[in-house]
């Protein structure tokens, strides 16, 4: 599809040529019966140039390639006009690359909205430079997490307050299939909060989705080429759903953030331990699995909510993982997947690679 779309703007620049030949040569375009003049054989040029570096960026997936596009159909459509017998069939092409261009411009708007929320965040989270994580700041915590912790390796390193990731992998539900994404997400620990930007490919559509959480409150708005919204949750059970994942990022990604504070821990012994993680007037639990390496292998939540079907329910939540690699100087998890235990037997609805992971940024990318 983006290749399609890329000839085509190429082709429909190509076209603009012939404007510009028409006014010094014109004795050797004969397709075009009206004449131009040089001044104006100089405006066919520059929409020529516009369409095909617009062309470029769109295929090198540059997000602000509908600014070049844009001025580009205007300037075509106005030469057209002037020379409607000849050229009305450009208008088909113009209308396409229009329609592209402002679902450039919307799909924009809407992560800028997203990198907005990030910057905030950033700005108010506390800073913990300075401070290095110790055997004491471990103590409390079960023997079996203290491990997991060792393992990744977060002794001798700052303390955590923020951290950003990149996963690309696949996600469906019961209503539909496998679809391929890439996503964009920041934390912070002190407050919590989390933004997540997701860009879906169903069929060729761009479906970007935005979550967004911040003291205990969330919100999923997910839009059909960033224009059409076609999921737009909120409320107590999404607060609820979010602060399940909220946690489960801190377990998975960021092992350092487990010596907070808002985590108060249960039973365990030497592969499991239980965890209560409460945010304003939010607890939700969990219970954390480990193999004899000390790798967490396993977590899993009865408090997260399945929000895909026509209502809301209460399935276990479950996000098994693999593949321990090292990211920032820390151990993680590099596949996961995301798992609803649904009546009829599991039900994998997400599969995520991480690509990237960055700890204590100083500015949203």
């Amino acid at each position: 599809m983006r290749i399609i779309f890329t000839v085509l703007i190429l082709a429909h620049g190509l076209i603009h040529l012939l404007g510009f030949f028409k006014s010094v040569k014109p004795e050797r375009v004969k397709n075009l019966t009206q004449r131009i003049t040089k001044q104006r054989g100089i405006i066919w040029l520059i929409a020529a140039v516009l369409f095909a570096v617009s062309a470029i960026t769109f295929f090198m997936k540059y997000d602000w390639w509908w600014m070049l596009a844009l001025p580009a159909v205007i300037i075509s459509q106005i030469l057209i006009f002037s020379t409607w017998q000849d050229a009305k069939f450009g208008t088909i092409a113009n209308i396409i690359i229009l329609t592209a261009a402002v679902i450039g411009y919307a799909s924009q708007s809407f992560e800028e909205e997203f990198r907005s929320d990030v910057q905030e965040n950033l700005s108010i989270a506390k800073n913990a430079d300075s401070e290095i994580i110790t055997e004491q700041d471990l103590q409390h915590l079960p023997a079996v997490v203290q491990k997991y912790l060792k393992y990744a390796g977060v002794l001798g390193k700052e303390r955590v307050r923020n951290v950003r990731i990149e996963f690309e992998g696949e996600m469906r539900s019961k209503k539909m299939d496998w679809f391929p994404f890439t996503s964009n997400q920041y934390n912070t620990f002190d407050p919590p909060t989390r933004s997540f930007f997701m860009r879906g490919d169903m069929m060729g559509t761009s479906v970007p989705g935005y979550h967004a959480y911040k003291d205990g409150n969330a919100t999923m708005l997910v839009k059909l080429f960033a224009l059409i919204p076609v999921a737009d949750n909120k409320g107590e059970l999404m607060n609820k759903a979010e602060t399940v994942t909220v946690f489960n990022d801190m377990c998975l990604m960021a092992p350092a953030s487990l010596i907070d504070k808002r985590v108060s821990w249960g039973s365990s012994d030497s592969t499991y331990a239980d965890a209560i993680y409460t945010v304003n007037d939010i607890s939700i639990s969990a219970k954390l699995f480990f193999n004899e390496i000390g790798q967490l292998i396993d977590f899993i939540s009865n408090d997260r909510y399945d929000l895909s079907g026509d209502s809301p329910m209460n399935y276990r939540f479950s996000t098994p993982v693999k593949d321990y690699r090292e990211f920032g100087g820390i151990n993680v998890m590099s596949y996961g997947e995301a798992v609803w235990s649904y009546p009829d037997g599991d039900f994998a609805y997400g599969k995520f690679r991480l690509k990237s992971i960055e700890y204590n940024c100083k500015s949203v990318e």
